[in-house]
């Protein structure tokens, strides 16, 4: 009788806490499913009463964003910018996170303080200057110039985390491999980076994620066709105040299907590397 008045709230626990899991997924997943099925919808589907299935599936919306609106080149574009600006600005931030953890030196408080408040700037308030600044050195309206800005903006960020992650690492592994015959550059290279590839992932998802989904500054930067984004491409199907919700929606799966995969081959890298910074050594 005892076990099992024991066992009963445990039990109900675990009920409550599948509910509640359930009821999660449900909301997280529900504007996904219905994103998917707006894009398999007709128009006359879309339109007159809403419906969890539609009467008839259809990849028109697919058809008429390839080959009317050539969407695979703003999907292109997208994918060129995002693993650009990713690659370069891993590189130089853990050179600069690299320094300011164990380098020395005058002003270096002053350094974080002001890659931190660079973070922290809002975008709106920047856009204008930049794309003057852009458009005197000649990179407006063209991807390197994208580049360059989206660089401003995840440098900051990717260096203030990566503090944190090689601040996790024991100097004394560093000084163990310098006397074995390492520079201070083999030493980061083969030692600092091989244990905060965790850390390093996560960032790496984090910028990737920011210059896939950025729109404001692409909107103010490219005006040109061949230039524009996945998220801008989207943007231009918007004429005055007609929505085509079935290109819409299938661009949005499209543009979701390559962070999705991304998410999911790397969600174990995302859990260690936001967690690995909390600890220092």
């Amino acid at each position: 009788m005892a076990g099992s008045e024991s066992r009963k709230p445990f039990s109900l626990g675990r009920m409550w806490s599948y509910a509640a899991l359930l009821s999660a997924t449900a909301i997280i997943a529900f504007p996904i499913y219905w994103m998917i099925i707006t894009s398999l919808k007709t128009s006359r589907d879309i339109y007159r009463t809403p419906a969890l299935w539609p009467s008839r599936i259809t990849f028109d919306n697919y058809i008429k964003l390839f080959t009317e609106k050539h969407f695979l080149e703003p999907v292109l574009n997208s994918l060129l910018v995002a693993t650009t600006v990713t690659v370069i600005s891993v590189i130089i931030s853990s050179f600069a996170a690299y320094s300011m953890i164990r380098f020395r030196y005058r002003f270096r408080g002053l350094f974080g303080k002001l890659i931190l408040f660079a973070y922290l700037t809002p975008t709106s308030l920047l856009f204008i200057p930049i794309s003057i600044l852009m458009a005197r050195l000649g990179l407006g309206n063209s991807l390197q110039g994208l580049i360059l800005v989206y660089l401003s903006f995840s440098l900051p960020l990717s260096t203030w985390l990566l503090q944190g992650y090689f601040r996790s690492v024991p100097r004394e592994l560093e000084e163990q491999g310098m006397i074995d015959g390492h520079s201070r550059l083999g030493a980061l290279v083969r030692i600092v980076l091989p244990l905060s590839a965790p850390g390093i992932a996560a960032i790496s998802i984090f910028t990737f994620t920011g210059a896939w989904n950025e729109l404001l500054l692409a909107l103010v930067l490219v005006t040109s066709e061949s230039s524009r984004t996945a998220p801008l491409a989207l943007n231009y199907l918007i004429t005055s105040d007609v929505l085509p919700w079935g290109p819409l929606m299938a661009g949005a799966v499209i543009s979701s299907v390559p962070l999705m995969i991304l998410f999911f081959v790397a969600q174990r890298f995302m859990v260690q590397g936001m967690t690995a910074g909390s600890v220092k050594g």
